[in-house]
């Protein structure tokens, strides 16, 4: 009999990665995914620990489908992802109602756990055992027929910066067969992929051996671009000190490559990057900033930045004002630090709770007036768009630019896996919206 899976997924591209292949991986032992999260026989939360209060979030989400599941059969209730690699233990203890607690490496494995299931039988998969789980995935086909599709090429991290718990959760860095991953894009567009993002923790730290050769993500990018069908190239989240010569050399060289660049920085002073064992200047991150604008003066940058880390002074918080001023950033992250347990941050003094938020406000509003004035230089341009979908109820489709901003427009669903002409008539901070164009007297963005 088929059953029903739900799932729900915290986080990152590499998390909603990690769920698709969840779905392929358990439709062979006959489950079928559901979007109707009231009606299903196993709960799924792919969780993610890098923001605060992760783990609460995850609690407060079972107390959610407690209430749903009141008056019906309980479902199998499963927490995968990096929470449950790192608070395991303390899951199980603290909250019966989980079934499974399965972490990143091991979701190959969930198909085996889910058979051997036995009400109120609690078992934990989350050994570190990345090399098995993507042998396992790589006999999978991903089957996924979205135009824009994502493709985990690495994972992991071995940077250990002071705090970030991914090293603990995703183990250390771990770069899949090159062979393969071509493999998996070659299926991802068969099936309507024009956009692959390659992801990883450190994507631009792929390195993998194969006939006596090194493959770098160059080398991918230079790859997926002889595929005819496929229209753009992205990838992310990279780190500053893998941004070797060879990966900034596509921009020049690879048409297919968006020129928009998402490159964490997390603070503008030296003296807080080294606290947070970055091992990169802000000096060097400019040097980088300037040579991909040299290539292509339109590249645009966006970034993550941890405000208040230990130590910060209101010198250190200015150097950081300055930078984002300087680069003008868009589409980027912000957020007062917060220690995660078991790394080295964890322990450090915080700083003021109401210094922290007036800083956090400060950076945010020239992050997003930075973000709002991009969007605004689009208005009365053409734009190329690539359409993804048919908004649900709306006769308006979505797509993205190759600055990867939002687009909705009006248009026939035809439209989905082409690249349109958009004339963009109003935006806001988070989109742009427009109407399809022909007038090729329109000067294009």
């Amino acid at each position: 009999m088929i059953k029903k899976i739900f799932i729900k997924t915290f986080g990152c591209q590499m998390n909603e990665y990690d769920s698709n292949r969840i779905y392929d991986s358990v439709k062979k032992i006959g489950f079928k995914k559901t979007d109707d999260q009231k009606n299903a026989d196993c709960f799924v939360l792919n969780t993610c620990h890098i923001r605060d209060k992760a783990k609460e979030k995850v609690y407060h989400e079972i107390g959610r489908v407690k209430k749903i599941y009141r008056q019906k059969n309980k479902p199998i209730m499963v927490v995968a992802g990096c929470v449950a690699q790192a608070e395991n233990q303390e899951m199980l203890k603290r909250e019966p109602y989980i079934d499974i607690v399965i972490g990143p490496q091991s979701y190959h494995k969930i198909c085996e756990t889910l058979k051997k299931f036995v009400p109120n039988n609690q078992k934990e998969e989350t050994e570190f055992d990345t090399i098995s789980k993507f042998e396992y995935f790589d006999k999978l086909k991903n089957k996924s027929n979205k135009v824009s599709a994502f493709l985990t090429i690495q994972e992991g991290c071995d940077k250990f910066c002071y705090f970030c718990v991914v090293p603990f959760t995703r183990g250390p860095e771990y770069s899949r067969p090159f062979s393969k991953i071509l493999y998996e894009a070659e299926t991802l567009i068969k099936n309507g992929a024009r956009e692959i993002t390659l992801l990883g923790q450190n994507v631009n730290a792929y390195s993998y051996f194969e006939n006596s050769k090194e493959y770098k993500i160059s080398n991918l990018i230079n790859e997926l671009e002889k595929y005819s069908e496929l229209k753009r190239i992205r990838y992310t989240t990279s780190h500053p000190r893998d941004m070797s010569d060879d990966l900034i050399d596509c921009y020049a060289n690879n048409k297919k490559l968006m020129p928009f660049v998402h490159l964490p920085i997390q603070s503008g002073s030296n003296k807080i990057l080294e606290l947070m064992n970055r091992k990169y200047t802000v000096e060097e991150y400019i040097n980088i900033y300037e040579r991909l604008k040299k290539i292509n003066s339109e590249i645009e940058f966006s970034s993550d930045f941890i405000i208040s880390y230990p130590g910060e002074t209101n010198e250190d918080f200015n150097d950081t004002l300055n930078l984002v001023k300087r680069i003008k950033f868009i589409n980027s992250y912000s957020f007062i630090f917060s220690p995660r347990p078991g790394t080295k941050a964890a322990g450090l003094e915080l700083i003021d709770k109401e210094i922290s938020k007036e800083r956090l406000n400060k950076i945010q509003k020239h992050l997003f007036n930075h973000q709002i004035e991009k969007n605004k230089s689009f208005k009365g341009k053409l734009v190329e768009v690539l359409v993804e979908n048919r908004i649900q109820d709306q006769p308006k489709l979505f797509g993205r630019n190759k600055f990867n901003n939002s687009v909705i427009f009006a248009g026939d669903e035809k439209n989905v896996g082409k690249i349109v002409k958009v004339q963009i008539e109003s935006t806001n901070q988070n989109n742009l919206f427009g109407k399809i164009k022909n007038n090729e007297n329109i000067r294009a963005a």
